[in-house]
């Protein structure tokens, strides 16, 4: 008898015919095979590399010179330090779409690079050798060739606008010729670049018509302190809130109002004076990403196999099992039939579980953003203690840098491993549901599980009347309500209860634990792609590294752009504003004095003003490392949260004794400038 050979080909899909096999021992004839060569599109990756780079290079060098030239760099950056800033992070009212965008677009490159087979599109044949390094210069090179269309869109010109929708063009021109001409690539699965490559289309074209209507709509000018997102903020903290109609209306719910309350506390929502973070935003937006990503490379990766596995089973495996000492039927072709179905099953729970960690964690996603709003909320009142298990400053920090700036990618990573773990733990789950539950049930027979679950039936039927023993007495035998108050009753038998059932009450506590294990752990997996909460007890919260990188970061975000904060600030600058105009308005521009000299109110109301500036100006943070006294006097232990404590020296502390003059009597005084006049 001759021995079937079986060729597995990566991701060929093919049966073989096996009927003639005992007929007449003739070699099986194979059907064609679809062998993927490798393709090289119409436009070749490196010429078309090296003309982006050279156009996004000559596009940064246009956009200097037009900051330089026409005096932008305060319209360009809204804060940033120049045009070499990509975007201002810390501004919540500017357009988050383009970076959104354009950190998707790079993170999707990168989760390509991990299986190319060459990384940087400059080298052809890469060798395994130098294979490592060409990915580290990957990392660096796509950022920095998207780079331009994040400048682009904050420089707030139209020029521009025009610059970045030709680059996000000519991307995504070049990308689409090179799907079409090469949908198949012969790397894990024929369609996986194809698949791959869907979010950067999805960016570039974004990004293409957001540039153009921005183009048409021209540049936005109320950013940051120009924009009334923060004054509106304030009004709406300050606004009384009737605490009797929220009170009474949460007592008229339903319980079917009160069971969609639960759904709807997952789903995010909007909120009207609420703008997110630009960081906390493109963070959610790259977390998206990489939930798709995670998705079909482990669905790429095992499908295709199980297909291959299932189309080469033949007679041969009747041998296979014998050998193991299991016998599935005495007809050959049974066997193939009852293994090719078991294989599919195999099949059929993978790409369940994949489909239920894709959907849990779309779900953790906007839970997180909802809790994201929380906690911000939380901070800008100041309730430290909601977030942190001790009292800490808001104030950036060394650490609180460093997690700010990889808070993204962090969590992009994290929600990668989470969905693989959750896949291969959701899998186990259904592989013991089907083949341990479902399948014995719908042919009766293998019933193991349920066997052994009914021959200790009484030691589960004793616990259960133990348990409902207990419950029963508890509620009706020892505890008595009199006036109002309840006590304890029939404590004699009580004690004798508790002394009979000691062992039993082992029993169930050995069930307890096994259940509690089970909890902790489906709990953890579910959450283990969240960054917002702790997976570990309250106590212990600093010994989780995803947790206190995103507390670390709230603190930097908190600090820099507090709306109140702002809010002030945009105030101060329009009254300084207001100021300069009145008084450019009342000076002669020959005589260089002043018509009409201010009446006692103005001046008065412009020494308080002024020693409300002074006053603000002691007080903040962020210039005490500059003041030479508390240079020279003061000790970093001596200051908390950037406010010095006065007690800490003797002489601080009679300078803090003496009061501080009110705002009346320095309008009183007359300045040095006014005795002279």
């Amino acid at each position: 008898m001759n021995q079937s050979k079986v060729d597995f080909q990566p991701f060929e899909y093919s049966y073989y015919d096996y009927s003639d096999w005992y007929s007449n021992n003739a070699e099986p004839t194979k059907p064609p095979k679809e062998i993927i060569l490798p393709c090289d599109p119409t436009v070749d990756e490196k010429l078309f590399n090296i003309c982006m780079a050279s156009a996004s290079l000559v596009a940064v060098l246009v956009l200097a010179v037009l900051a330089r030239k026409h005096k932008l760099i305060q319209g360009f950056a809204r804060g940033s330090s120049g045009i070499l800033s990509p975007a201002n992070f810390l501004d919540q009212t500017q357009q988050k779409g383009v970076a959104m965008a354009v950190f998707g677009l790079i993170f999707s490159k990168l989760s390509m690079l991990v299986i190319a087979p060459d990384p940087l599109p400059f080298v052809k044949d890469t060798t395994t050798e130098s294979k490592e390094y060409m990915k580290i210069m990957a990392i660096f090179y796509y950022p920095l060739l998207y780079f331009p269309l994040m400048v682009c869109g904050t420089l707030q010109h139209k020029v521009g606008y025009v610059i970045g929708m030709l680059l996000s063009f000519g991307h995504f021109g070049g990308l689409v010729w090179q799907k079409f001409d090469c949908p198949k690539t012969p790397e894990i699965y024929k369609f996986y670049a194809l698949l791959a490559s869907m979010p950067q289309l999805g960016c570039l074209l974004y990004l293409c018509v957001q540039f153009l209507i921005l183009f048409v709509k021209g540049p936005k000018t109320d950013e940051d302190l120009d924009s009334s997102y923060y004054t509106m903020y304030v009004k709406l903290i300050l606004r009384k809130k009737s605490s009797a109609n929220s009170s009474s209306a949460a007592d008229k719910q339903t319980l079917l109002q009160r069971i969609l309350e639960v759904p709807k506390s997952y789903i995010y929502v909007p909120d009207k004076v609420f703008c997110f973070p630009l960081k906390l935003a493109i963070s959610a937006f790259v977390s998206f990403v990489a939930i798709y990503q995670t998705a079909l490379l482990l669905v790429v990766l095992v499908v295709p196999v199980l297909h291959i596995v299932r189309a080469g089973i033949d007679e041969n495996i009747a041998f296979l099992l014998l050998g193991f000492g299991i016998i599935l039927s005495d007809d050959r072709m049974e066997v193939v039939r009852i293994v090719t179905f078991y294989t599919w099953l195999l099949e059929v729970c993978y790409l369940c579980a994949v489909t239920l960690s894709l959907l849990i964690s779309l779900v953790m996603l906007m839970k997180s953003m909802i809790c994201h709003r929380t906690n911000l909320k939380g901070l800008y009142k100041g309730e430290i203690y909601s977030i942190y298990n001790s009292k800490k400053t808001i104030r950036p920090s060394r650490p609180g840098i460093v997690c700010w700036m990889g808070l993204t990618g962090y969590q992009a990573a994290i929600v990668c491993v989470g969905m693989a773990i959750q896949t291969v733990v959701f899998f186990i789950c259904f592989l013991f549901l089907v083949f341990m539950v479902i399948i014995p049930v719908f042919y009766g027979r293998n019933m193991m599980a349920f066997e052994i679950v009914g021959r200790a039936w009484p030691a589960w039927v004793t616990l259960l009347l133990v348990s409902a023993l207990q419950h029963v007495t508890a509620k009706f035998a020892f505890i008595k309500k009199e006036a109002g108050t309840r006590d304890l009753n029939n404590r004699e038998s009580l004690y004798l209860l508790t002394y009979l059932l000691f062992l039993i009450n082992t029993v169930m506590g050995l069930i307890a634990a096994i259940w509690r294990v089970v909890i902790t752990s489906l709990y953890n997996i579910i959450h283990l792609g969240r960054v917002d909460i702790s997976l570990l007890h309250r106590t212990a919260e600093a010994y989780d590294p995803a947790y206190s990188y995103y507390t670390n970061a709230l603190r930097v975000e908190i600090s820099q752009s507090h709306p109140v904060m702002k809010a002030f600030c945009g105030l101060l600058l329009d009254l300084m504003v207001e100021g300069g105009r009145i008084g450019q308005r009342n000076k002669d521009p020959e005589e260089g004095i002043q018509e009409n000299g201010p009446n006692k109110a103005n001046n008065t109301r412009r020494i308080r003003s002024r020693w409300q500036l002074m006053y603000t100006l002691v007080h903040n943070p962020s210039l005490l490392g500059f003041r030479k006294h508390f240079q020279t006097t003061q000790t970093a232990e001596s200051i908390l949260n950037g406010t010095p404590n006065h007690t800490a020296k003797s002489g601080s502390r009679r300078e803090a004794e003496k009061p501080a003059p009110e705002p009346d009597q320095l309008a009183e005084t007359p300045t040095h400038q006014e005795k002279n006049e």
